[in-house]
């Protein structure tokens, strides 16, 4: 791209409103699935362009907000924006790389929350992951929008768009097990609606009518636009944007499947969690039921001397005939308790649940507790139980949004007795 195209290219995005897809909702949506902030969340905002996000961020969130672009002009368009609405002293720009954040302004441990929405790939899913998880606080998250193929077989015109623009897409799947294998549980994800498209494509559309095609650099700049947007009239079916909610790995615990010679171990640990030996019966008993016993979705978490510390089980059940898992039970050592160990094993579950294309997970427990993975009530699904529980008791985990939530009772394997 030569001088001239890419002032010109920025000519034409220049007082847009959005450099991406993305809505004001869509950046809620994110901020719920990452959970509870501080009252005064310390946010980065990476490749923040006008400053949609940081400025909702700064107003809804409450966030002291660090923002970096490498393009002054949107930066100083958010500085405008933000002394406009009060927020002048919630939001600071930085002119900066988002590929090399150096210097004491991005120190480890620095931020609650950081934040990416459309910017991640300028240096690669899979590379941001693994510079910026030294940026967070322990028990900080990453909100990131990546474009994904929404199809298994996308067209021949498709990729090659694609390939034109040096950008190598990969399934939802294929994203969520680079971000497992970059050492991110999955808090949440969802392939943003199509009105986010408009949101970026309909103002930049007509900013491309009304442009001078004379200006040096803008016939080239125009027809790189014009190209951009005909392939998502005409391929837009295939691809689109995913919200990824990401927090790294406790490193206080090991997380892996359960292997053979763990059992002692599991049965003694679920055993020492609860009142009586009925939980470590019912992980027996699901071990022998080949309808219900998924290999794979038996979980441990370790502790720094290499025992088990916590385990958490996923087995097969249905909602009327439509399958779903059963998490059941969980169980962490009396001496590795309220130390994390639990909700380790636990989100490694739902992370190998993800993997294998699971999409709906149930759980009897503590209302208390599990909201804090994203379970909500199942009735608000028309899902319930077969026998009286509480309402706030009966739980579900929506994993893929995309696949319907079956409505109905949930038939549970036969060792639950129920």
């Amino acid at each position: 791209m030569t001088d001239h195209t890419y002032d010109a290219f920025f000519a034409l995005h220049h007082r847009l409103p959005r450099q991406s897809p993305g809505s004001d909702d869509t950046t809620r949506r994110l901020l719920a699935l990452a959970g509870p902030q501080p009252v005064r969340p310390r946010v980065l905002d990476l490749g923040c362009g006008p400053g949609r996000a940081a400025l909702l961020l700064a107003a809804e969130a409450g966030a002291e907000v660090t923002a970096v672009d490498l393009h002054q002009p949107f930066l100083d368009e958010l500085r405008e924006a933000a002394e406009a609405h009060g927020l002048g002293d919630r939001i600071r720009t930085v002119r900066g790389d988002m590929g090399a954040l150096t210097g004491p302004d991005f120190a480890d441990g620095s931020f609650d929350l950081v934040s990416a929405e459309g910017s991640a790939y300028c240096i690669g899913f899979d590379t941001a992951l693994r510079d910026w998880q030294r940026l967070l606080v322990p028990g900080g998250s990453m909100v990131i929008t990546e474009c994904v193929w929404t199809t298994g077989s996308p067209s021949a015109g498709a990729r090659a768009f694609w390939e034109e623009q040096h950008v190598s897409l990969r399934t939802v799947g294929a994203t969520t097990a680079a971000a497992v294998a970059a050492g991110c549980h999955v808090l949440g994800l969802f392939v943003q609606p199509e009105s986010d498209w408009d949101e970026y494509y309909v103002p930049l559309a007509g900013r491309v009518a009304a442009a001078d095609p004379s200006a040096p650099g803008m016939e080239a700049a125009l027809a790189a636009t014009r190209a951009e947007l005909a392939a998502r009239r005409a391929y837009g079916h295939e691809y689109g944007y995913a919200g990824y909610v990401l927090r790294p790995f406790d490193p206080r615990w090991r997380t892996r499947p359960e292997e053979p010679a763990d059992r002692e171990a599991v049965h003694g640990v679920v055993s020492s969690a609860f009142p009586t030996r009925a939980e470590a019966a019912l992980v027996d008993a699901l071990r022998t039921d080949l309808d219900a016993w998924l290999p794979g979705l038996s979980y441990v978490a370790e502790a720094p001397d290499g025992s088990v510390a916590a385990h958490a089980l996923l087995t097969r059940c249905r909602v009327g005939d439509a399958p779903a898992l059963a998490l059941a039970p969980v169980a962490t050592a009396p001496g590795h308790q309220r130390r994390g160990a639990g909700r380790a094993v636990v989100r490694a579950a739902m992370d190998a649940a993800r993997l294998r294309g699971e999409s709906l997970v149930l759980v009897l427990g503590h209302p208390g507790y599990y909201p804090a993975f994203g379970f909500v009530p199942a009735s608000r699904f028309g899902i319930r139980a077969g026998f009286d529980v509480p309402d706030e008791a009966m739980m579900a985990l929506v994993l893929d949004a995309s696949v319907p939530v079956p409505a109905g009772t949930i038939r549970y394997p036969a060792a639950f007795g129920v």
